[in-house]
């Protein structure tokens, strides 16, 4: 049977496919999402717009946009208009979670690929964050961390090898550290102090999360302790820009003369 679809210019013309017209629509308007060329909550053009721009009858139109609406690509308010869906989680920063146990509550799968685990040696930047000997043993578990199967994230771990001996045989792959740390080696993580930034993926990032350079992540330097106040690990890690958002829920709890960060006090000249 003979089909059409869009050619570089944007119109949609004839060929032999085993694809419905509206799929062929369809795909291409999934192909910008994807892309970025079409951004989340942004409002795709009329019907009669889409009429015009791809040759295509308003049935058409309306099949394939009822199609990416079935899948939750597109989202449509009566008398408004049809907008992408904001499908990046929402990832909190209040609480301490385990990225596993974070995603376990959006329903996601969550898998990993180990790219090194091994014991190294505490350089002078680790012995400060990890608050050990300079050149005392520290675990080094280098993973890509995959959402239903998507590489989502890369997470440089580095743990203290004294408070969990014998822990790299246990195949982080399919376990949990946090999850590890806590039921079998009853070191249980309380409380961190977390740094979050907006950076450009590095090469070497770009190639593991699948993304097209220049690509935007979000940069986590985190150290995590124990009630004790003991460092229990400190990471470095990437997460794909396009995947995320942040949540906190901000209160005043004391008055604006009173406030200060405690990382970084403020001077007051008197």
């Amino acid at each position: 049977m003979v089909y059409r679809k869009r050619n570089k210019t944007g119109i949609i013309v004839r060929e032999q496919r085993a694809e419905p017209l509206y799929q062929v629509l369809a795909d291409s308007i999934l192909g910008q999402v994807r892309s970025g060329e079409l951004q989340a909550n942004e409002r795709l053009p009329s019907e009669s717009e889409l009429c015009r721009h791809y040759s295509v009858g308003r049935n058409t139109v309306r099949r394939a946009i009822s199609e990416l609406v079935n899948e939750d690509v597109l989202r449509t308010v009566p008398g408004v208009g049809t907008f992408v869906v904001d499908n990046r989680l929402e990832k909190t920063a209040e609480y301490l979670l385990g990225f596993t146990q974070e995603m376990n509550l959006h329903k996601k799968r969550v898998t990993s690929k180990v790219l090194e685990a091994k014991i190294i040696s505490a350089d002078a930047f680790l012995s400060r964050r990890l608050q050990i000997q300079l050149g005392a043993d520290v675990i080094f578990l280098y993973r890509i961390r995959y959402l239903d199967g998507e590489p989502t994230a890369i997470e440089r771990s580095y743990v203290p090898h004294d408070l969990c001996p014998g822990i790299l045989k246990h195949d982080f792959s399919t376990d949990s550290l946090y999850e590890t740390l806590s039921t079998v080696y009853g070191k249980i993580p309380d409380h961190a102090e977390q740094v979050i930034e907006a950076s450009l993926a590095t090469p070497e990032v770009a190639q593991l999360l699948n993304l097209t350079p220049p690509a935007v992540v979000f940069v986590f330097h985190r150290e995590t302790r124990m009630a004790s106040g003991q460092v229990i690990e400190y990471v470095d890690s990437e997460l794909r820009g396009d995947h995320f958002r942040f949540y906190a829920n901000l209160r005043l709890q004391s008055s604006q003369g009173e406030f200060a960060f405690k990382r970084l006090p403020l001077k007051v000249e008197v």
